[in-house]
């Protein structure tokens, strides 16, 4: 569709992130090419690719980070920026996406972490800021988060005191606070020193065993070999290969995805 004149399809109730055909573009330069990707409520949904392939920039269109040019996204049967008037998709308020992305948690490259708020001051600033919950209900959530990330003992550290995979899991705890229905994972350990990466992996694992839907860009393999449900190989702007990991890792299906592991692994 040109411009989101009209609706694609009608979202999913069973699905909590459906794209159809996304589209975007960054002034010439076309970074999404009509992405078609869906996970199931409770899923685990790995994407791999090569770096510029589109990646980072489908994650970020999923909580409406950035806006797409064509196509459409929903996370839990509701389109994400846009709402349905008539037979035409208008443009959400600021602050009607801002309520929408509430129900999305996301973890980046970098920890975005406030350096002049200690780990819990960090986990608590959400509920308290945006969700105006009472500061004291809020404290002991964040301490039980900081506990379920192996930090309890952290909670008044600031940032520069605590390490990569530390600060990492401290804004694991962080989107977590906000009670999400989805998890987003932007690379989360590819910033990281190497020894540092596996206690980070191990939280997205019970994050995984817990029932939360999550979608990772990553280049653990291993991890979306074990922990993945559904893997995604996204290589220039669509997605060229998808399917269970064990199988699709073990038996491509695309020349490309072949190729891609030749190189990885």
């Amino acid at each position: 569709m040109s411009r989101k004149d009209d609706l694609l399809v009608k979202p999913k109730p069973d699905v909590m992130v459906e794209a159809v055909e996304v589209h975007k573009s960054f002034g010439r330069n076309e970074v999404l090419k009509g992405i078609n990707f869906e996970v199931k409520t409770g899923e685990v949904a790995c994407i791999i690719g090569p770096s510029g392939g589109g990646k980072s920039t489908f994650l970020r269109c999923i909580n409406h980070l950035e806006k797409i040019d064509a196509g459409q996204l929903s996370v839990a049967g509701e389109l994400i920026g846009y709402k349905l008037k008539g037979e035409k998709l208008h443009e959400m308020k600021d602050k009607e996406v801002a309520a929408q992305r509430r129900s999305i948690g996301m973890v980046f490259q970098r920890f975005n972490l406030f350096p002049h708020m200690t780990a819990a001051e960090n986990v608590m600033a959400g509920p308290v800021v945006v969700q105006r919950r009472n500061k004291n209900e809020v404290r002991d959530r964040a301490q039980e988060l900081l506990t379920k990330v192996g930090l309890g003992d952290r909670g008044n550290a600031y940032p520069m005191q605590l390490s990569g995979g530390q600060q990492q899991r401290v804004a694991i705890a962080r989107a977590l606070a906000m009670d999400p229905e989805l998890m987003l994972f932007d690379e989360p350990t590819s910033a990281l020193d190497p020894e540092l990466v596996g206690d980070v992996l191990d939280v997205m694992r019970q994050l995984a065993q817990s029932g939360m839907t999550m979608v990772v860009v990553t280049h653990e393999i291993g991890f979306a070999r074990e922990v993945g449900d559904t893997l995604g190989f996204i290589a220039d702007g669509v997605v060229a290969d998808f399917g269970p990991p064990k199988e699709l890792l073990a038996n491509p299906n695309s020349e490309r995805l072949k190729a891609f592991l030749a190189k990885v692994l």
